[in-house]
């Protein structure tokens, strides 16, 4: 039974909200609007002086070629990082919760990758597949696969993904595994007393009981894809070769820091923010549609 709590005034209810209000006004709202006020001036390097300019950054952004280029890489990463992020973390639950030995050692092994930040995970996997030094690049080489991420791009966008979900994976693992248990076990043992297989309550069963968890996960995947993997890709690749792994982020981060281009640099940063935001809305919109509560 639920107990309401119920305040006899207004000011204690925002003093306990105010933290939150505070930093979310300080570490988003002023700088997406700060973000949006400069996409519309054009600044010279040094910042001594400005000119408004409108949507010229806008109309100088989306008739670039290589912002184009760095945006269907972005559709390639981040669908990739999500699907194999998700697909393999729901694996590896479904495999964790059954009833074997040691499965506790196994789901706190899983969980570690988490805590490696991931310009530390990009590293990790730098040393396993550099085509010169790493475990797995040279053996790719030594069997007759010609393997060097620094001049192929397609190898490149595949190490990059690869990192980027490996890290995710135990994120979505948590979520998987504690959706996993608190499935009821009556439900599955029915099943199984009606002749349903393993791959058949898989379907029928757990997997519709896991839409709200697979659903709020698609949608930090998609998040975590666009803005969080930018130490991923600055560490391994840096963009290249040739721009073949240069995202929306990244290009957001070589015209305004390298390039200096801020008007360019915080017109780039307010559409990612907007496509973001409206992939989430459709998210929301359509495919929450299709999850039971």
């Amino acid at each position: 039974m639920r107990k309401k709590v119920i305040f006899k005034g207004i000011a204690l209810p925002w003093l306990l909200l105010l933290p939150q209000l505070v930093i979310t006004g300080v570490f988003f709202f002023w700088p997406a609007g700060q973000a949006i006020y400069g996409s519309f001036l054009r600044e010279d390097a040094f910042g001594l002086s400005r000119e408004f300019v409108g949507l010229e950054n806008f109309r100088d952004v989306l008739a670039d070629p290589n912002y184009l280029a760095a945006g269907w890489n972005t559709v390639v990463f981040s669908s990739s990082v999500a699907i194999g992020a998700l697909g393999v973390a729901l694996f590896l639950a479904v495999q964790a919760d059954k009833a074997i030995r040691g499965a506790d050692a196994y789901k706190t092994m899983l969980i570690w990758p988490y805590a490696v930040a991931p310009a530390v995970a990009a590293v990790l996997w730098l040393f396993m597949f550099h085509p010169q030094i790493g475990l797995f690049g040279k053996a790719l080489n030594g069997i007759g696969i010609r393997w060097d991420y620094k001049v192929n791009g397609d190898q490149a966008m595949l190490l990059v993904i690869m990192a980027a979900a490996w890290k995710q994976v135990s994120y979505n693992f948590i979520f998987f595994l504690a959706g996993l248990q608190s499935i009821p076990r009556a439900v599955l043992e029915a099943a199984a007393i009606d002749g349903a297989r393993p791959v058949r309550r898989f379907w029928t069963i757990i997997f519709p009981l896991l839409a709200p968890t697979s659903f709020f996960l698609l949608v930090v995947n998609i998040v975590y894809a666009f803005f969080d993997t930018f130490g991923t890709i600055h560490a391994l690749t840096q963009g290249g070769p040739g721009q073949a792994t240069s995202t929306l982020i990244y290009k957001v981060y070589v015209d305004g820091v390298q390039n200096l281009n801020f008007g360019a640099s915080a017109a780039q940063s307010v559409i990612l923010m907007a496509i973001v935001v409206a992939l989430t809305a459709v998210q929301f919109r359509f495919v929450e549609r299709k999850v039971h509560y």
